[in-house]
Protein backbone atom coordinates (compact mmCIF):
# COMPACT_ATOMS: atom_id res chain seq x y z
CA UNK A 1 0.00 0.00 0.00
CA UNK A 2 1.34 3.46 -1.24
CA UNK A 3 1.78 5.77 2.10
CA UNK A 4 -0.86 9.11 1.49
CA UNK A 5 1.24 12.50 1.86
CA UNK A 6 0.17 13.08 5.25
CA UNK A 7 2.07 9.81 6.33
CA UNK A 8 5.34 10.69 5.57
CA UNK A 9 5.23 14.81 5.36
CA UNK A 10 6.82 15.71 9.26
CA UNK A 11 10.11 16.46 10.24
CA UNK A 12 10.53 14.19 13.10
CA UNK A 13 11.80 10.77 13.22
CA UNK A 14 9.27 7.68 14.05
CA UNK A 15 10.76 4.56 16.16
CA UNK A 16 9.26 1.72 17.14
CA UNK A 17 10.42 -1.36 18.91
CA UNK A 18 8.75 -4.82 17.71
CA UNK A 19 9.51 -8.75 19.29
CA UNK A 20 7.77 -10.99 21.87
CA UNK A 21 7.24 -10.35 25.40
CA UNK A 22 10.38 -10.60 27.59
CA UNK A 23 12.80 -9.64 24.75
CA UNK A 24 14.17 -6.48 26.68
CA UNK A 25 12.23 -3.26 24.32
CA UNK A 26 11.44 -1.56 27.86
CA UNK A 27 15.31 -1.75 28.48
CA UNK A 28 16.64 -0.67 24.74
CA UNK A 29 13.87 2.05 24.81
CA UNK A 30 15.15 3.26 27.91
CA UNK A 31 18.75 3.51 27.10
CA UNK A 32 18.08 5.17 23.69
CA UNK A 33 15.73 7.97 25.03
CA UNK A 34 18.48 8.42 27.57
CA UNK A 35 20.98 8.97 24.92
CA UNK A 36 18.41 11.50 23.41
CA UNK A 37 17.85 13.53 26.59
CA UNK A 38 21.84 14.17 27.05
CA UNK A 39 21.92 15.28 23.13
CA UNK A 40 18.47 17.84 24.23
CA UNK A 41 16.61 16.17 21.24
CA UNK A 42 13.04 16.45 21.84
CA UNK A 43 11.62 13.06 22.13
CA UNK A 44 8.59 11.17 23.19
CA UNK A 45 8.09 7.75 24.76
CA UNK A 46 4.87 5.71 24.19
CA UNK A 47 3.44 2.48 24.07
CA UNK A 48 0.64 0.59 22.54
CA UNK A 49 -1.75 -0.14 23.34
CA UNK A 50 -2.04 2.39 26.61
CA UNK A 51 -0.13 5.60 25.22
CA UNK A 52 -3.01 7.81 25.94
CA UNK A 53 -5.81 8.14 28.66
CA UNK A 54 -8.54 6.26 26.15
CA UNK A 55 -5.63 3.34 25.54
CA UNK A 56 -5.04 2.92 28.94
CA UNK A 57 -8.83 1.57 29.59
CA UNK A 58 -8.57 -0.63 26.08
CA UNK A 59 -4.86 -1.49 27.36
CA UNK A 60 -7.23 -2.87 30.88
CA UNK A 61 -9.34 -4.65 28.31
CA UNK A 62 -7.34 -6.54 26.26
CA UNK A 63 -4.68 -7.88 28.56
CA UNK A 64 -6.11 -7.42 31.72
CA UNK A 65 -9.86 -8.66 31.39
CA UNK A 66 -11.55 -11.52 30.13
CA UNK A 67 -11.98 -13.27 26.87
CA UNK A 68 -11.84 -11.11 23.64
CA UNK A 69 -12.89 -12.55 20.36
CA UNK A 70 -10.23 -12.33 18.12
CA UNK A 71 -11.99 -9.84 15.54
CA UNK A 72 -12.85 -7.71 18.40
CA UNK A 73 -9.27 -7.83 19.52
CA UNK A 74 -7.98 -6.64 16.67
CA UNK A 75 -10.47 -3.81 16.28
CA UNK A 76 -9.71 -2.69 19.84
CA UNK A 77 -5.94 -2.21 19.10
CA UNK A 78 -7.03 -0.39 15.98
CA UNK A 79 -9.08 1.74 17.52
CA UNK A 80 -6.22 1.84 20.25
CA UNK A 81 -3.75 3.33 17.43
CA UNK A 82 -6.10 5.46 16.10
CA UNK A 83 -6.50 7.63 18.96
CA UNK A 84 -2.49 7.61 19.71
CA UNK A 85 -1.51 8.52 16.52
CA UNK A 86 -4.02 11.51 16.14
CA UNK A 87 -3.36 12.83 19.68
CA UNK A 88 0.16 12.29 20.84
CA UNK A 89 2.55 10.59 17.65
CA UNK A 90 1.31 12.68 15.04
CA UNK A 91 1.58 16.49 16.96
CA UNK A 92 4.80 15.25 17.51
CA UNK A 93 6.30 14.23 14.44
CA UNK A 94 4.88 17.25 13.97
CA UNK A 95 6.93 19.50 15.82
CA UNK A 96 10.42 17.36 14.84
CA UNK A 97 10.59 15.08 17.92
CA UNK A 98 11.73 11.83 17.92
CA UNK A 99 9.25 9.09 18.80
CA UNK A 100 10.26 5.75 20.46
CA UNK A 101 7.13 3.74 20.77
CA UNK A 102 6.92 0.25 22.54
CA UNK A 103 4.76 -1.53 19.58
CA UNK A 104 2.74 -0.43 16.71
CA UNK A 105 1.17 -1.96 13.97
CA UNK A 106 3.61 -4.62 13.35
CA UNK A 107 2.37 -6.04 16.42
CA UNK A 108 -1.01 -6.33 16.04
CA UNK A 109 -0.31 -8.20 11.98
CA UNK A 110 2.35 -10.61 14.04
CA UNK A 111 -0.26 -11.19 17.30
CA UNK A 112 -3.85 -10.60 15.63
CA UNK A 113 -2.93 -11.65 11.87
CA UNK A 114 -0.78 -14.43 12.17
CA UNK A 115 -1.07 -15.83 15.62
CA UNK A 116 -4.64 -15.54 15.66
CA UNK A 117 -5.25 -16.69 12.05
CA UNK A 118 -6.93 -13.71 11.09
CA UNK A 119 -5.07 -12.65 8.07
CA UNK A 120 -2.14 -10.64 8.29
CA UNK A 121 -2.72 -8.35 5.32
CA UNK A 122 -6.20 -7.92 6.69
CA UNK A 123 -4.90 -6.42 10.12
CA UNK A 124 -2.27 -4.70 8.29
CA UNK A 125 -4.56 -2.98 6.34
CA UNK A 126 -7.34 -2.05 9.04
CA UNK A 127 -4.15 -0.36 10.67
CA UNK A 128 -3.21 1.60 7.99
CA UNK A 129 -6.57 2.71 7.50
CA UNK A 130 -6.76 3.95 11.13
CA UNK A 131 -3.64 5.97 11.00
CA UNK A 132 -3.88 7.09 7.85
CA UNK A 133 -1.07 5.39 6.80
CA UNK A 134 1.77 5.94 8.92
CA UNK A 135 4.44 3.76 9.05
CA UNK A 136 7.71 4.28 10.96
CA UNK A 137 11.05 5.71 9.94
CA UNK A 138 12.52 2.61 11.42
CA UNK A 139 11.31 -0.44 13.19
CA UNK A 140 13.78 -2.13 15.21
CA UNK A 141 13.14 -6.13 15.80
CA UNK A 142 14.09 -7.29 19.39
CA UNK A 143 14.28 -11.24 17.99
CA UNK A 144 15.13 -13.57 20.80
CA UNK A 145 14.17 -17.53 21.66
CA UNK A 146 11.35 -18.09 22.89
CA UNK A 147 11.95 -19.77 25.91
CA UNK A 148 14.12 -16.99 27.22
CA UNK A 149 11.96 -15.20 26.82
CA UNK A 150 9.25 -16.52 28.90
CA UNK A 151 11.95 -17.31 31.77
CA UNK A 152 11.87 -13.27 31.75
CA UNK A 153 8.27 -12.92 32.38
CA UNK A 154 7.58 -15.12 34.61
CA UNK A 155 10.38 -13.33 36.80
CA UNK A 156 8.69 -10.20 36.56
CA UNK A 157 5.74 -11.67 38.27
CA UNK A 158 1.89 -11.76 37.02
CA UNK A 159 1.21 -12.44 33.17
CA UNK A 160 -0.82 -10.63 31.41
CA UNK A 161 -3.68 -12.23 29.20
CA UNK A 162 -0.87 -12.58 26.36
CA UNK A 163 1.60 -13.28 27.87
CA UNK A 164 0.22 -16.60 29.21
CA UNK A 165 0.12 -18.02 25.61
CA UNK A 166 1.66 -21.59 24.97
CA UNK A 167 4.96 -21.95 23.54
CA UNK A 168 3.36 -22.42 19.90
CA UNK A 169 1.47 -19.53 19.87
CA UNK A 170 5.27 -17.22 20.78
CA UNK A 171 7.00 -19.64 18.42
CA UNK A 172 4.63 -18.59 15.68
CA UNK A 173 4.55 -15.15 16.45
CA UNK A 174 8.44 -14.52 16.43
CA UNK A 175 8.67 -16.48 12.96
CA UNK A 176 5.80 -13.84 11.96
CA UNK A 177 7.77 -11.12 13.20
CA UNK A 178 10.79 -12.81 11.35
CA UNK A 179 8.66 -12.56 8.11
CA UNK A 180 7.81 -9.11 8.46
CA UNK A 181 11.62 -8.30 8.49
CA UNK A 182 11.81 -9.82 5.48
CA UNK A 183 9.37 -8.40 3.87
CA UNK A 184 10.29 -4.81 4.51
CA UNK A 185 14.13 -4.65 5.03
CA UNK A 186 14.26 -0.96 3.93
CA UNK A 187 12.67 -0.29 7.27
CA UNK A 188 13.65 -3.16 10.06
CA UNK A 189 16.31 -4.00 11.51
CA UNK A 190 16.84 -6.79 13.28
CA UNK A 191 18.93 -7.14 16.78
CA UNK A 192 19.91 -10.63 18.40
CA UNK A 193 18.46 -9.84 21.96
CA UNK A 194 19.98 -13.29 23.28
CA UNK A 195 23.04 -11.16 24.62
CA UNK A 196 24.36 -9.12 27.19
CA UNK A 197 22.10 -5.54 27.35
CA UNK A 198 25.32 -3.45 26.46
CA UNK A 199 25.58 -5.55 23.08
CA UNK A 200 21.65 -4.87 21.95
CA UNK A 201 22.10 -1.39 22.79
CA UNK A 202 25.15 -1.12 20.46
CA UNK A 203 23.71 -2.34 17.86
CA UNK A 204 20.46 -0.75 18.35
CA UNK A 205 21.85 2.75 18.96
CA UNK A 206 23.35 1.95 15.46
CA UNK A 207 20.55 1.37 13.80
CA UNK A 208 18.90 4.52 15.03
CA UNK A 209 22.18 6.92 14.07
CA UNK A 210 21.77 5.43 10.77
CA UNK A 211 18.21 6.35 11.03
CA UNK A 212 18.76 9.77 12.22
CA UNK A 213 21.62 10.40 9.80
CA UNK A 214 19.14 9.47 6.50
CA UNK A 215 16.71 11.96 8.51
CA UNK A 216 18.95 14.46 8.49
CA UNK A 217 20.01 14.46 4.89
CA UNK A 218 16.51 14.76 3.84
CA UNK A 219 15.78 17.69 6.23
CA UNK A 220 19.60 19.24 4.64
CA UNK A 221 17.85 19.18 1.47
CA UNK A 222 14.81 20.70 2.02
CA UNK A 223 16.60 22.95 3.62
CA UNK A 224 14.32 23.52 6.32
CA UNK A 225 13.82 22.59 9.57
CA UNK A 226 17.61 23.65 11.02
CA UNK A 227 16.38 23.47 14.62
CA UNK A 228 15.35 20.07 14.27
CA UNK A 229 18.67 19.05 12.39
CA UNK A 230 20.87 20.17 14.82
CA UNK A 231 19.08 18.18 17.46
CA UNK A 232 19.89 15.03 15.26
CA UNK A 233 23.11 16.25 14.45
CA UNK A 234 23.51 16.35 18.58
CA UNK A 235 22.40 13.01 19.15
CA UNK A 236 24.92 11.18 16.52
CA UNK A 237 27.82 12.98 18.24
CA UNK A 238 26.29 11.49 21.71
CA UNK A 239 25.82 8.15 20.45
CA UNK A 240 29.40 8.26 19.02
CA UNK A 241 30.76 9.58 22.38
CA UNK A 242 29.56 6.27 23.74
CA UNK A 243 30.38 3.97 21.43
CA UNK A 244 34.46 5.67 22.07
CA UNK A 245 33.71 5.13 25.78
CA UNK A 246 32.61 1.76 25.75
CA UNK A 247 35.93 0.61 23.27
CA UNK A 248 38.16 2.63 25.56
CA UNK A 249 36.75 0.35 28.68
CA UNK A 250 36.93 -2.83 26.57
CA UNK A 251 41.03 -1.54 25.70
CA UNK A 252 41.79 -1.38 29.55
CA UNK A 253 39.59 -4.57 30.61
Amino acid sequence: MTQSPSATAHPGLFISFEGGDGVGKTTQIRILADLLTAADVDHILTREPGGTELGVEIRRLLLHGGHVAPRAEALLYAADRAHHIATRVRPALERGAVVLADRYLDSSVAYQGAARSLGPQEVRDLSLWATEGLLPDLTILLDGDPGLAERRTTGRGAKDRLEQEGDAFRVALRQQFLTLAQAEPERFVVVDADRSVDQVADDVIEAAVAAVRRRGAHLAHGGAHQGVLLGLEAFVETAARRRAAGSGEEAGS
